[in-house]
């Protein structure tokens, strides 16, 4: 059985879908003052649902994929490292070039809590587009 090639186009179709989901949540007040009541076991649990969202969403809604098959990085799926990457990281830059924890006056930590917030839609969307688009 080949192994399905994880592509540049792959890869680029989870950056616009986690940065199409993950704007809005970066610059509302709602998420940074939620960020700043979370205690550090929320906002592990917050990783570990955008983990399962992903993985479900890539494996488990998409029946034609299997992570047994795909290329891995240390056992874990190299398409599925590349979202929880674009997840998080999508949410961080834009939080980042945005400016946004210096305008919510926020420290580095509700920093790190904002952008786990803010994965859990952006996951969805990098996913979404990565399985509409395969193929």
């Amino acid at each position: 059985m080949r192994r399905p090639r994880f592509r540049p186009s792959d890869l680029a179709q989870q950056v616009v879908g986690g940065f199409l989901l993950a704007g809005p949540f970066v610059v509302t007040e709602e998420v940074w003052a939620l960020a700043a009541s979370m205690a550090l076991w929320q906002a592990v649990v917050t990783v570990a649902i955008v983990a399962l969202i992903g993985y479900g969403a890539l494996y488990t809604a998409d029946r034609d994929r299997d992570p047994d098959a795909e290329r891995d990085v240390a056992g874990v799926p190299l398409r599925f490292v590349s979202l929880m990457l674009v997840a998080f990281g999508s949410v961080a830059l834009l939080a980042f070039v945005f400016d946004a924890p210096d305008t919510f006056d926020a420290g580095w930590s509700v920093g790190l809590r904002a952008v786990c917030i803010g994965a859990v839609f952006s996951v969805v969307g990098a996913a979404t587009a990565d399985s509409l688009f395969n193929g």
